[in-house]
């Protein structure tokens, strides 16, 4: 296989991992810290409250994963190696975008979840202030922490052939051979 095609794979699969990674840890921490602004929280048990957060983050990192695959597809030729930002700009747009829609199709349309009085809110769209944020701190946060390493000598770290995994090395042999 071609060395460059390899380095791009493997480089796609690191940050996809760490990315992912990034973004369930990120929005574990930020649904715990805002979960006060829910009414929700307040007659919930401490297993209810645990429920919540992962439910949220769980519902969270699907957002992250549509949105990135999405963003890759539009414009991602080459990524993560070229066209990083562009696609980390349209992942935390696609990602607001859903998030204040669903906000406001569950507080204003279905009454599913209600803000306390503590929640500050964009005034035009009536969506939670902390939700907005969360989609634009998390993963920026998550992409910068995510982004390739790239070596002295400009390029991604070597992988050697036996590193990758034997399933991919047979799929490649089936395709190149």
């Amino acid at each position: 296989m071609n060395n460059n095609l390899r380095e791009d794979r493997v480089a796609r699969r690191q940050v996809y991992v760490r990315y992912l990674c990034a973004m369930l840890v990120g929005n574990i921490a930020w649904e715990t810290i805002h979960l006060p602004l829910y009414t929700l929280w307040q007659p919930g048990t401490r297993s209810y409250l645990t429920f919540v957060v992962l439910h949220c983050s769980a519902g969270d990192l699907m957002i992250a994963t549509i949105a990135l695959i999405v963003a890759g597809m539009l414009a991602g030729r080459g990524w993560p190696l070229r066209n990083y930002n562009r696609v980390t700009v349209l992942s935390v747009v696609f990602g607001l975008v859903y998030t204040v829609f669903s906000e406001w199709l569950n507080v204003s349309v279905r009454g599913s979840w209600a803000y306390t009085a503590a929640m500050p809110v964009i005034p035009i769209l009536g969506t939670g202030l902390s939700p907005a944020l969360q989609w634009v701190v998390v993963p920026i946060a998550s992409f910068a922490w995510a982004r390739p390493r790239i070596g002295k000598s400009g390029s991604l770290p070597q992988v050697p052939p036996e590193a990758e995994h034997p399933l991919i090395r047979r799929a490649e042999g089936n395709i190149n051979g």
